[in-house]
C-alpha cells in the first residue's frame, strides 16, 4: 500500500529542504509541488503572458509539459517543456509572481490533478502550502513547518547567495510578506495548517532535527 507524507509551511520554512532529505530517507519520491508553478510561472513569463489573462494561463497549464527529474548526483531538477529550468525558477522575477498563478483556480485545478495522480502510483513525499488540507486530505502522514519571518528571510537570501543570484533582504523580506498574505487571503485552498497535522517550529531547529522528528514521527505509525 503506498503511503503519503504532506509537508506544508510558507515560505522559507524549510519544507522543501526537509522533505527531499525524508523522501530519501524513506525511498519515496520527492514531489516538489512550489517547483511545478514556479516552472508554469517562467513559462508565463516567456510567453509574455499578462497575469490578468487568467483563461490563457489556464490553458498554458494544461499545453506545458512540467516534469521533475533526478538527475546523476541524484540533485532534483525541474524540465520545462523538455528545457532544465531549475536555476530559471529561482529567479527574483519568478519568486515575485508565483503567488499570481498559484492562485487561479483552473491553474490550481490542473496541478492538483498530476500531483494526485503522482499519489496514487508509489509513495510519496509532498511538500507544499495545501497539500495536507487540499490536495491529499487523507495523507497519512501530516505536517506543517513554520518559523519566525527574520529567519524565512535569512534563509532565503542565503540560497540566492549560494547560486549566485544578486538580491536585496529589505526587497526579500517585502515579497515573502506579500506572498504570505497572498497565499493565506486565496480563495482556492489557502495556505492553513490542516487540523491533523503536527506543527513543527523550525526557527531555532537544524534541518536534521526536523528531518529526525518527521522520521521518528513515521516510522513510529
Amino acid at each position: 500500500m503506498f503511503v503519503s507524507v504532506a509537508i506544508d509551511g510558507p515560505a522559507g520554512a524549510g519544507k522543501s529542504t526537509v522533505a527531499k532529505i525524508v523522501a530519501d530517507r524513506l525511498g519515496y519520491l520527492y514531489v516538489d509541488t512550489g517547483a511545478m508553478y514556479r516552472a508554469l510561472t517562467w513559462k508565463v513569463l516567456q510567453e509574455g503572458l499578462p497575469f490578468t489573462e487568467e483563461e490563457e494561463i489556464v490553458r498554458l497549464a494544461h499545453d506545458t509539459d512540467i516534469e521533475l527529474k533526478y538527475d546523476d548526483r541524484q540533485q532534483l531538477r525541474v524540465f520545462c517543456d523538455g528545457r532544465d529550468v531549475t536555476r530559471e525558477i529561482r529567479q527574483h522575477q519568478v519568486s515575485q509572481n508565483v503567488s499570481q498563478v498559484a492562485r487561479i483556480p483552473g491553474v490550481r485545478r490542473r496541478m492538483v490533478e498530476l500531483q494526485r495522480q503522482l499519489a496514487r502510483t508509489r509513495s510519496v513525499v509532498m511538500d507544499g502550502r495545501d497539500i495536507g488540507s487540499y490536495v491529499l486530505p487523507d495523507a497519512r502522514h501530516k505536517f506543517f513547518l513554520t518559523a519566525s519571518l527574520d529567519e524565512r528571510v535569512r534563509r532565503r537570501c542565503q540560497q540566492l547567495d549560494e547560486q549566485n543570484i544578486p538580491f536585496d533582504p529589505e526587497a526579500i523580506k517585502k515579497e515573502i510578506k506579500e506572498r504570505d498574505e497572498m497565499d493565506r487571503s486565496r480563495a482556492v485552498a489557502p495556505l492553513v495548517k490542516a487540523p491533523d497535522a503536527r506543527l513543527i517550529d523550525t526557527t531555532c531547529q537544524t534541518i536534521d532535527q526536523v528531518v529526525e522528528e518527521i522520521i521518528t514521527v513515521i516510522r513510529g505509525e
